[in-house]
């Protein structure tokens, strides 16, 4: 007797290119993301495909004897569905699909896809909704090829509009009004943000690759219930709860959507809104999963999206977390003798807390210091880069002069002592 499935999955063959600047290993380790990508979006991976080629072909991404050999390989295999390893172009991915006769998706889509699934509130739905109108809206030719014009008639004379022109103006209208509901979405963040420096409360939030344990540390930290499943993406909205460390500084600390490689930049843009915490916090906490084979790329994968972020230079505590799953204790020691000031614990099960602990409140106690400064509107680049890695909390200004209250790093308070007017503990 056959079993009956709730729904049949999806079989999915990956497609990957090496090529100039792309080595044969950073190709595997990014098809085995891929891989995992797609297990988390439903699909049922049945194999690979990659190829050598000096750059992407324009028609196919891939040569068209591949592209032959594909369409073969997926009516034998019965695949469904091809998922390329990057971005494709709208005429790339139409002839795709027009020799092969199957879907055809590349890494965004997949990204945007598993992120729809998870989505919860209403802020969520509304960023992913427009990372997918942003990517959809140039690649809508193609569509409605089966389409000719709507004919003419009363009230419509002549040729008629297009079902393409007719589309694209409703996608175009509603990526606007989403970007009008997010806009009133980051107002309600700067007002709560507003309300929470006026206890001069500094926030930390967490950082990381996707999967790294940001909520499952939260969740330990300060008692929340945030979901922390073992999936990529689980936690897509921002979550604050205040910390109360054991010297009594009280800590405001916020966990993020996760990061990956390739991270599509609609995605960064419809996500401004929530990633703002990133941008506007004290201090980062960037959360490594140690036991990951390829924690350092994931490590640099972080980085490059904090400096979109134009949070890069930001005071930065690095947690490497899972080291129960870590069966070479010698690496952690030689992770944490190489990065000081970072700490090595298993947010699961608890080991190493305390040293967290009281690396926080050694970071966290530069920041009790509150520092009134004059600094000359010559002096542009100081200021803006008070904005971006301190924490302004009064400014105004006298003729050609900045006054301003601010908590900053040490690194950057010793640019700015000759302009120091008075210095306090808070």
């Amino acid at each position: 007797m056959i079993e009956l499935l709730p729904y049949q999955q999806e079989r999915a063959l990956l497609i990957g290119l090496e090529h100039k600047g792309v080595s044969k290993w950073d190709l595997e380790d990014s098809l085995d993301e891929l891989a995992e990508l797609a297990e988390s979006a439903g699909a049922i991976v049945v194999g690979t495909m990659k190829q050598c080629l000096d750059r992407p072909t324009a028609p196919f991404y891939i040569g068209k004897g591949k592209v032959e050999e594909l369409a073969k390989r997926c009516a034998e295999e019965n695949i469904g569905t091809i998922i390329f390893d990057d971005e494709l172009t709208p005429a790339q991915s139409r002839n795709l699909e027009k020799v092969t006769t199957r879907k055809v998706i590349d890494r965004t889509q997949l990204i945007l896809d598993i992120f729809a699934q998870r989505a919860r509130s209403r802020e969520g739905k509304l960023q992913i909704e427009l990372a997918q109108l942003q990517y959809q809206l140039p690649r809508l030719t193609g569509m409605w090829e089966h389409l000719g014009r709507q004919s003419g008639g009363i009230g419509i004379r002549g040729d008629g509009e297009s079902q393409l022109e007719v589309d694209r103006r409703r996608i175009q209208e509603r990526i606007s009004r989403l970007h009008r509901d997010l806009g009133e979405v980051r107002q309600h963040r700067s007002t709560q943000r507003d309300g929470r420096q006026r206890h001069h409360w500094p926030l930390a939030s967490l950082v990381g690759y996707t999967n790294a344990g940001k909520s499952t540390l939260l969740n330990r930290l300060t008692g929340a219930h945030v979901s922390a499943a073992d999936k990529l993406f689980e936690t897509l909205d921002p979550t604050t709860r205040q910390l109360v460390l054991p010297n009594k500084q009280r800590v405001l600390l916020t966990d993020t959507v996760g990061f990956i490689k390739k991270l599509p930049h609609t995605l960064i843009e419809s996500f401004k809104a929530t990633l703002e915490e990133v941008h506007e916090a004290d201090l980062l906490i960037h959360v490594v999963d140690l036991s990951h084979p390829l924690f350092r790329e994931q490590m640099k994968a972080v980085d490059a999206v904090v400096q979109e972020l134009d949070a890069h230079g930001k005071q930065t505590l690095v947690v490497f977390n899972k080291i129960d799953r870590v069966t070479d204790r010698d690496l952690v020691a030689a992770q944490l003798r190489e990065t000081p000031g970072s700490v090595a614990i298993s947010a699961r099960d608890g080991e190493g807390m305390d040293s967290l602990v009281e690396e926080l409140e050694t970071q966290l106690a530069k920041w009790r210091k509150r520092v009134e400064y004059r600094i000359p509107a010559a002096e542009a680049a100081l200021l803006a880069e008070i904005h971006r890695t301190g924490h302004v909390l009064e400014l105004h200004y006298e003729e050609d002069v900045a006054c301003l209250v601010a908590h900053v790093p040490p690194e950057l308070h010793g640019k700015l002592l000759r302009f120091a007017t008075l210095e306090k503990v808070t």
